[in-house]
């Protein structure tokens, strides 16, 4: 299982795009690649904006799937945290149909 604090990468307030891309490509996808879980640890980050997590996830649902979430935990979020992830996945969810 691979355990990713956004808070280490990001801050309080995870904004950064290029941050989130890296997350995904140097770390997320290997462990996807290798058939681990993923933990999306968000403790700490009070708020995150919509490009962020578009950023960290939109591609990984493009290539594998809305399957992918079942490999993928979002932990620790808070409720303005957790609305953007939710809007992020139905946006691409909806798009996919």
């Amino acid at each position: 299982m691979k355990h990713i604090e956004i808070h280490g990468h990001a801050g309080a307030f995870a904004e950064n795009k290029d941050i989130a891309r890296n997350l995904r490509l140097n770390e997320i996808v290997p462990a996807l690649e290798k058939n681990e879980e993923v933990v999306l640890d968000f403790a700490g980050v009070d708020a995150t904006t919509q490009s962020f997590v578009h950023a960290l996830i939109s591609d990984l649902l493009r290539q594998y799937g809305g399957d992918v979430l079942d490999r993928i935990e979002f932990k620790a979020c808070n409720e303005t945290v957790r609305k953007i992830i939710a809007i992020v996945v139905d946006y691409m969810q909806e798009g996919a149909e």
